[in-house]
């Protein structure tokens, strides 16, 4: 808890009174939106007191704060994974950082494997809920009793609202907006094709190696979150080609319109 209270002093301390109402975990390929942030603040985690670094392909590493459609938002133009060695504290660190600036809303983006072979490359998915099977719990350990309870609900991990604004979103924006089950695989390796089987036979839409331990962390911290995932590809065993990094951050690029105004048009409609 000390941690966290130092890093929030220190990123206060950089925001010159700006009081962020969001928070947006951009994922790899998609940090192009923390760029189009107005009068915006760039805080890199390698300043701020117990931050991990992000070496992630694409991530800079850094917060964004600044205005975006009418609201201040503070925007992760990157986050840290369990793969690059770090602890499941290390990896929701910022979320709790983000709950005790006051934030209550999270928008959580990731580039994602496509399982379900309805899905194709440059789709987006509404993450209406999660699989995390492997790997310890964010929660492990003395609980933050400041921000929540020992054991938190998970029913509702994506909150319905905001979900329902998504899908509204998107109808006015007149963009195909998939719907389901993002399975968390602790990686870096990509999965196996009898892996991916599993994974579809479990109710799995898509697979990545993020999200699921922030959303764990901000149900704990008492916000709601919304969730997309882009299919950058298609997963291990669907398409007969080998997959690689490279794709994933193409695949964000490609899809930077479409997925920037389902972005801004939902912090938006936010109710803050």
């Amino acid at each position: 808890m000390i941690k966290i209270k130092e890093s929030v002093e220190f990123v206060k301390s950089k925001l010159g009174g700006r009081e962020p109402v969001v928070l947006g975990i951009l994922g790899s390929g998609i940090g192009f939106l923390g760029d189009m942030v107005e009068d915006a603040v760039y805080i890199n985690y390698d300043e701020i007191p117990n931050f991990a670094k992000s070496t992630a392909i694409g991530h800079k590493g850094r917060f964004v704060c600044g205005t975006l459609a009418g609201k201040c938002v503070l925007l992760m133009q990157g986050r840290v994974h369990y793969y690059e060695g770090y602890s499941m504290d290390q990896v929701t660190f910022p979320v709790y950082v983000a709950a005790g600036l006051g934030i209550k809303n999270m928008i959580v983006t990731n580039a994602a494997g496509g399982i379900n072979t309805d899905f194709s490359v440059g789709d987006i998915m509404l993450i209406c809920d999660h699989i995390k099977l492997m790997g310890e719990s964010p929660l492990r350990g003395e609980n933050k009793d400041t921000f929540g309870v020992r054991f938190p609900d998970m029913s509702c991990a994506y909150d319905r609202d905001l979900c329902d604004l998504a899908r509204k979103v998107a109808s006015d924006l007149n963009i195909t907006l998939r719907e389901g089950v993002y399975f968390y695989a602790l990686g870096p390796q990509y999965e196996t094709p009898a892996e991916i089987r599993a994974m579809r036979i479990l109710g799995a839409d898509v697979v990545g190696m993020s999200t699921a331990p922030e959303v764990i962390a901000a149900n704990h911290a008492g916000m709601r979150v919304l969730g997309f995932a882009l299919v950058s590809n298609m997963a291990s065993g669907i398409l007969d080609k080998p997959l690689c990094g490279e794709e994933v951050i193409k695949a964000g690029a490609a899809e930077k319109e479409k997925f920037s105004a389902l972005f801004i048009k939902c912090i938006e409609g936010f109710e803050v």
